[in-house]
């Protein structure tokens, strides 16, 4: 990863993600512990760093987000949420991945330069596999 990658993801994190996280927070109704690995996603997406500030909310936040807006539709769901989802893992990924619930443990991998318009169907795979586990 170069310097345009770094300069492109350091810019998406001071200008984009403080609202993107804000309102994860708002839809899950608590404060989500997030890690993302910032490191990851520019590896798998060095030379793309022009579709940062598109593609990674399609790819991981919207999809995130309305997830928890689907779950989060009455207090059975808000309180289920709150109390099995302990933390949210974002990385990039070469290759698609389905999200994963474990141990209270969400994790999104993703390709950060492919699918980002099927952020319907990601939101779907994060909500479904969210109300499995919990």
């Amino acid at each position: 990863m170069g310097l345009t990658e770094r300069r492109a993801i350091k810019a998406f994190q001071e200008n984009k993600y403080p609202k993107l996280k804000a309102e994860m927070d708002a839809a899950a109704g608590f404060d989500v512990p997030v890690v993302v690995d910032w490191d990851t996603i520019m590896a798998v997406s060095e030379g793309y760093s022009e579709q940062y500030e598109e593609n990674l909310p399609k790819v991981f936040f919207r999809p995130l987000i309305e997830a928890f807006k689907g779950i989060c539709i009455d207090d059975l769901g808000k309180e289920a949420l709150k109390e099995g989802l302990k933390k949210v893992v974002i990385r990039g990924e070469s290759t698609y991945t389905n999200p994963s619930f474990e141990y209270g443990i969400l994790t999104l991998a993703y390709p950060v330069t492919s699918w980002a318009d099927s952020w319907t169907t990601k939101r779907d795979e994060i909500q479904t596999v969210l109300e499995k586990g919990l």
